[in-house]
């Protein structure tokens, strides 16, 4: 284990490999922006508060996505299901028409797109936001919930995505 002075930061690559032993949920969120959809991958997704029911992720400041994601009145968190990888994948991708066949949605509540195929949709209205070192919290107030399947997660985990098998 490598020991660094109290109060000094670890350097930028042996955080992301120790980020990396974590595995974690996988969402897209979705947004209409000035009658264009929207949307990005994020596995930084939680719940903050039952009441009032909050969640939240993180976006990198550097996001292309975000300035229009910004902008909507409404946004929602698209929990992928274990089959989804490759969505997850389309929406991490800058320079893609990500909505484009063979992504599957349709508007949902405000024009707010939904992605077909997934767990469980949250429709949010934008809380709050914090700028925190090179990345914005955004908190969403949960006004509408989907739960579509109960299919098992999309995780990830050591920078590919993966299944979850239940311990017997």
């Amino acid at each position: 284990m490598t020991e660094t002075l109290p109060g000094r930061a670890v350097d930028a690559e042996r955080f992301r490999q120790a980020l990396a032993v974590h595995a974690a949920g996988v969402v897209v969120i979705t947004a209409q922006s000035q009658g264009v959809p929207v949307g990005l991958t994020a596995t930084s997704f939680s719940s903050v508060s039952l009441s009032p029911p909050l969640v939240s992720f993180y976006v990198d400041q550097s996001s292309t996505t975000w300035p229009s994601l910004r902008q909507a009145d409404h946004f929602a968190v698209n929990v992928l299901a274990s089959d989804q990888a490759e969505l997850a994948s389309r929406f991490a991708r800058k320079g893609v028409d990500r909505f484009a066949a063979p992504t599957q949605w349709r508007p949902g509540p405000l024009g707010v797109p939904l992605l077909g195929g997934v767990s469980a949709q949250l429709v949010c209205a934008p809380h709050s936001t914090v700028d925190i070192g090179d990345h914005v919290l955004v908190v969403g107030l949960v006004t509408e919930t989907n739960l579509v399947s109960g299919d098992r997660p999309l995780l990830y985990h050591r920078g590919r995505f993966g299944r979850f098998t239940p311990h017997a």
